[in-house]
């Protein structure tokens, strides 16, 4: 009976500990994919313009968040965290949408503008 509770616990120990591990390489997938993404936008070139510039930040701002949620998320330590977690990334997210929504709109019309005068003059 007392070899059975025994071999129990050190098979309960081995579980965790792989657990702890696959977590582990998980992580570091994860962190080696989001920093593979992130220098690949970094590398690209933004056209010139102010709106490619703010395309590639707000890409690279979205993916850092992205990044940072996985991370938590791979913290959690039980469902309630998890929801707690996911709730604050959406609203961070939807309140980032908005500004980088708003931005991008005057952007495109400042560019809608320029294009516009720049017909009229020519007719």
């Amino acid at each position: 009976m007392a070899d059975d509770s025994k071999s129990l616990e050190d098979l309960k120990a081995n579980v965790q500990q792989a657990l702890g591990k696959a977590a582990e390489q998980t992580r570091g997938a994860l962190n080696s994919y989001f920093d593979f993404v992130q220098r690949a936008i970094s590398s690209l070139p933004a056209g010139g313009s102010d709106l490619g510039e703010k395309l590639k930040t707000y890409t690279d701002k979205n993916i850092s968040a992205a990044h940072e949620l996985a991370d938590k998320l791979s913290q959690a330590k039980d469902l309630q965290d998890v929801v707690k977690i996911q709730t604050e990334f959406m609203q961070m997210q939807l309140n980032a949408f908005g500004e980088q929504a708003k931005s991008l709109g005057e952007e495109f019309a400042k560019i809608a503008t320029g294009v516009l005068k720049t017909h009229f003059k020519s007719s």
